[in-house]
């Protein structure tokens, strides 16, 4: 079975579809010898990974010329030997190519969305993405075999959107094995309160900064909160003011992004970990938060319902009271709770969010795709 995804750009800089995608192919690589996959994208400074593990698996980096159009992505396109193009995100000319290329070759093709479908992603720059959809985006996701969601909301999004395919929910995975099997020791002076994640207005940072201006002075004591990630310097720049004209430089704190071990460890050593987002298709971060045995708060842009019914966090509402009241009930929970909280969110994550149960399903989807028999249970059909 070949395979060859697209995806616009694996570096560093560009968040969790870069870091899913990578590691999903990873993983599937490693299930079974009977699958080949390239992986096509854009030329950048700081790629995730530049080749993978197995020889069976190859990245091909290509320059792009205006628009993000590229003739050398063309060129591989139209040659490979492949049975199926996987294509990751929407908006941008790469996936557009591999879909164009797919239909002219007569291959299937799946189209993940990335959440960039979700009512909060298609009101920002509304006008470029109606004219998109107008000119190719629709057509493309219209005419594709299947699409992949990773969360029930997500699925709810496409099918508001009309579109009938067969829609795959399969969540992002985690490399638990990256995340040690050991309740970690938490960080008493201050308490970390961690956000991680690209700094981006749809994050809501500014929420966040809103909301700890509200708490009380004496809760605060102790606590501090770690800011991690990159962004557009214009906007740390903004961020940066509203902290110092609130006087809060010691309390809340802007630091660089970090990888690897390093993340681990912060993430380890965090008591809470925030993401007040505005939407998410999933948030590989929250996943990867719970792997680490911290307890969660993030809102209902994101589909993580599962912090309340398994007791591992607070998924709440938008907006800087719901956000103040979440703080303020987590940051006075006893340290003994939070620990089983934390451990409640390590155990979810292990039982259905593993890397290997969600490569198992990707590969289930491609030979659904391919022989048309034994329909998987994620794949919903209209």
């Amino acid at each position: 079975m070949k395979i060859n995804h697209v995806i616009p750009s694996i570096d560093k800089s560009t968040g969790g579809p870069a870091r899913s995608v990578t590691h999903l192919i990873q993983a599937m690589l490693q299930q079974t010898d009977d699958l080949h996959v390239d992986l096509n994208t854009g030329e950048s400074e700081h790629p995730i990974i530049t080749n993978f593990s197995s020889k069976r698996g190859c990245i091909n980096f290509h320059t792009h010329e205006i628009l993000m159009f590229s003739k050398s992505l063309r060129e591989q396109l139209s040659d490979l030997d492949t049975d199926i193009f996987h294509g990751h995100g929407l908006w941008q000319y790469p996936v557009h190519q591999m879909a164009k290329m797919a239909r002219k070759r007569k291959i299937p093709y799946i189209i993940t969305a990335r959440g960039m479908l979700e009512p909060w992603a298609l009101e920002q720059g509304k006008l470029k993405k109606k004219l998109a959809l107008k000119l190719f985006q629709h057509n493309d996701l219209a005419k594709a075999t299947c699409l992949h969601a990773t969360a029930p909301m997500e699925v709810d999004s496409i099918r508001n959107l009309g579109l009938k395919q067969p829609i795959a929910m399969i969540p992002n995975g985690v490399n638990i094995s990256e995340f040690p099997d050991v309740t970690p020791l938490k960080v008493k002076a201050p308490k970390k309160i961690l956000f991680l994640s690209r700094i981006h207005h749809k994050k809501g940072i500014e929420l966040l900064i809103h909301a700890w201006i509200k708490l009380d002075k004496e809760l605060r004591k102790n606590w501090q909160i770690d800011i991690v990630g990159n962004g557009e310097q214009s906007y740390i720049n903004s961020l940066q003011l509203k902290i110092n004209k609130a006087f809060l430089q010691e309390e809340i704190i802007i630091q660089p992004p970090v990888f690897g071990k390093e993340k681990v460890n912060v993430f380890r050593e965090a008591s809470l970990f925030v993401l007040p987002t505005h939407s998410e298709n999933f948030g590989i971060v929250i996943a990867e938060a719970l792997a680490s045995y911290t307890p969660v708060i993030t809102t209902k842009g994101t589909p993580w319902e599962e912090l309340s019914t398994h007791n591992a966090g607070w998924w709440i509402d938008i907006g800087i009271e719901p956000l103040k009241n979440a703080l303020t009930h987590a940051m006075q929970t006893p340290k003994e709770t939070l620990e089983a909280m934390g451990n409640n969110g390590r155990q979810l994550i292990e039982e259905k969010y593993s890397m290997e149960a969600v490569a198992s399903q990707m590969l289930q989807l491609y030979k659904w795709i391919l022989n048309k028999e034994n329909k998987p249970y994620f794949v919903d059909t209209l």
